[in-house]
């Protein structure tokens, strides 16, 4: 697939994303989420690393959305239907059914079965992709459209027990960002009950520090903890890698800290503290696996690396992300002040 290709099926995606987002009608929503999903497909078979897994990878896909989507069609149609009465006493069951759509589209546990497995045969780009891009529609979607807080509740907390609890054995860094992304979905949900300000803030530094993070593996062609050990890079550059994995884990005082700690506040302001108290549990289990690849980076002594320059030429905003790091906490908190 040549670039002009590349950039009109992106574009295509885009554009199913803000028909979602902007539509007035829920038919027009199911058309942008479908249009979405048919441009991802032909970017996830132009995966060039590992061509064998072409047709299995787009197929999970491809056949995980479209059983969404039907769902969320069948309970789009039957919500219509307010003239029957039957419909209309069970509202509630067929709009929690359709926001149970969303949450597997998204691939918030426990419909979290196919992220890894895709996940682990793409490669990092569209790895990124659908880490971050395609959260946007189903997120905004359920914070249009929830109504009940313990069904909320339920996803969150699977999520995050999930997210840290499966990445613990993993080895595969593909698999560890999965699970990564499985826990931080929900973090996005409980920034939901709050305002779609909490929301953005929370997945806007998650995808800058998800960026940072994968660009790297994706220019040194990493994709096993163990090589993680041997990595072509100096001091500097593994310390700023380092920095952008512990602020992905929401360790104080990096960049990715604020998020989670407005998350926090605000869940304990309503009093909803055992969900507070297993998202903040489940954290410290995260940050185990993420101190697990920081501490890989410095296993080996600098005379025994060698700098790749290549890596550095496609590297230009690596200080930038490692100043946001360091320094997002106190501007923002001065901001804050001020």
């Amino acid at each position: 697939m040549n670039n002009f290709m590349k950039m009109f099926f992106f574009l295509l995606m885009i554009t199913g994303i803000l028909i979602s987002i902007s539509s007035n009608s829920w038919l027009m929503t199911w058309m942008g989420l479908e249009i979405n999903m048919m441009a991802f497909i032909p970017i996830i078979n132009n995966n060039n690393l590992k061509t064998i897994y072409f047709s299995e990878t787009s197929m999970k896909y491809f056949l995980i959305q479209a059983f969404s989507s039907l769902i969320f069609l069948m309970s789009i149609i039957l919500l219509n239907l307010k003239n029957n009465f039957m419909i209309s006493l069970y509202s509630n069951y067929w709009n929690m059914i359709m926001n149970t759509a969303l949450m597997m589209k998204m691939g918030a546990a426990p419909l979290h079965f196919w992220i890894p497995e895709i996940m682990e045969k793409l490669s990092w780009i569209n790895n990124l992709i659908l880490m971050t891009v395609q959260k946007i529609t189903p997120m905004l979607l359920l914070w249009m459209n929830y109504n009940q807080m313990l069904f909320m509740n339920f996803f969150i907390i699977s999520s995050v027990m999930i997210g840290s609890l499966g990445g613990i054995t993993q080895l595969n860094l593909n698999k560890i960002m999965a699970y990564s992304s499985i826990n931080h979905t929900g973090w996005m949900l409980a920034s939901l009950i709050f305002s779609k300000m909490t929301w953005l803030i929370y997945y806007i530094i998650y995808t800058i520090i998800s960026m940072s993070i994968i660009l790297t593996l994706n220019n040194l062609n990493v994709f096993h903890l163990k090589s993680m050990f041997n990595l072509k890079m100096n001091y500097l550059m593994k310390f700023s890698f380092a920095l952008s994995i512990l602020s992905l884990g929401g360790l104080p005082p990096f960049l990715g800290f604020i998020p989670k700690w407005l998350i926090i506040q605000n869940l304990t302001n309503l009093n909803y503290y055992f969900t507070n108290l297993i998202m903040i549990m489940t954290s410290l289990i995260m940050l185990f696996f993420y101190l697990r690849l920081s501490i890989s980076l410095f296993i080996l002594p600098s005379n025994k690396l060698m700098i790749n320059s290549n890596y550095y030429n496609q590297n230009k905003f690596m200080p930038m992300f490692m100043f946001m790091n360091i320094m997002g906490l106190p501007m923002c908190t001065l901001l804050i002040n001020m």
